[in-house]
């Protein structure tokens, strides 16, 4: 396959898992259309920074669109005929949606449905799309697995990407739109999002303010480095799902299809406890944090915790960044990055 010709749509190119997803397939030699309506959800400072990057390399071309821009959306895929999108494209956020829940519908619901629509009438050989490790919700038996059920979110936000999977499978049931979705498990690294953890913890830590702990610090995350996330989106790029001829209605399988649809776990299968990312960043920074410990925040789960077996025997790889040497990147670009 002569990369060159080949021309991908990446929506939330100006976001974290976006940019770098852009980037990567530009340095593999892809022809990239980024799509991003840069809000204000969080610093668009950033956010402009990682679309200047990006803007400095050959073959991106960057369109400011929203999603819920039916009549864009639909020009834009019309015009271009993508046989590849990769859509990151979202608002994110569990407690923003606490609070702003139409924002939700806008982009998550309505904005993917016009994702859906736009590859369905152009020829859309695989559409690959962000989902979250937040539609295990409720589920407590770890490590999550895809052929797990995950009809009990408890986020707004959790619910639209379980929507997203479900809308997602109907079209590929209808109209044979080959679909994969990603749940991602609390990615951090370079260029990430100052709403989350690690940034935030940085900040607090340098500035002698304090950090907040939530569920009194008992905490577990399975935090996966960007890379690795960027790693598995690239691989399964060329894979479009084409249906499992062993998937049966008598006992359905979640994770598959007789549709060509599937969804992926993408973590780092590796659950750390919170107080031992607050100690591997004060460790970075060379400074003790201040610690506030509060009860659990609505929407929050207390453990999250991926099983990738299914992704590994797909891509023949998993991530593995081990969080010492991920946090440690981390904190070299925040520091470099804020004395820029």
């Amino acid at each position: 396959m002569n990369l060159m010709l080949n021309k991908i749509l990446v929506t939330g190119c100006a976001g974290f898992i976006g940019f770098h997803v852009a980037k990567r397939l530009l340095t593999a030699g892809w022809s990239v259309v980024g799509l991003d309506n840069v809000n204000d959800y969080y610093d668009t400072r950033i956010k402009e920074g990682r679309l200047a990057i990006l803007q400095q390399q050959a073959g991106f071309r960057f369109e400011r669109l929203d999603l819920a821009d039916r009549a864009g959306i639909a020009g834009l895929l019309e015009r271009e005929r993508f046989a590849r999108v990769v859509h990151l494209a979202a608002q994110a956020g569990v407690r923003y949606s606490l609070s702003h829940p139409d924002v939700y519908i806008d982009s998550n619901i309505r904005g993917f449905e016009n994702i859906l629509e736009g590859c369905r009438h152009n020829g859309c050989e695989h559409l690959i799309y962000a989902s979250s490790s937040s539609v295990y919700g409720a589920n407590t038996k770890l490590p999550f697995s895809t052929s797990a059920s995950v009809d009990h979110p408890i986020s707004l936000y959790a619910a639209t990407k379980k929507a997203n999977e479900l809308m997602a499978h109907t079209y590929a049931h209808l109209f044979k739109l080959p679909s994969t979705g990603l749940r991602f498990f609390t990615v951090y690294g370079p260029w990430g999002r100052p709403d989350m953890a690690m940034w935030l913890f940085a900040k607090a830590i340098l500035a002698d303010q304090p950090i907040r702990l939530f569920n009194n610090g008992q905490m577990r995350r399975d935090f996966t480095y960007v890379d690795d996330i960027v790693e598995a989106i690239v691989r399964l790029v060329p894979q479009a799902p084409a249906g499992n001829p062993a998937w049966s209605g008598d006992s359905p399988d979640p994770a598959t299809s007789y549709a060509p649809w599937r969804v992926f776990n993408i973590g780092n299968s590796s659950p750390v406890e919170l107080m031992y990312v607050v100690e591997q960043i004060e460790r970075s920074l060379g400074k003790k944090a201040v610690k506030e410990f509060l009860p659990m925040q609505p929407g929050d789960v207390p453990a999250t915790y991926a099983d990738v077996a299914d992704l590994e025997a797909a891509v023949g790889f998993r991530p593995e960044t081990t969080i010492e040497d991920g946090i440690g990147r981390f904190i070299a670009w925040f520091k470099e990055y804020h004395a820029a």
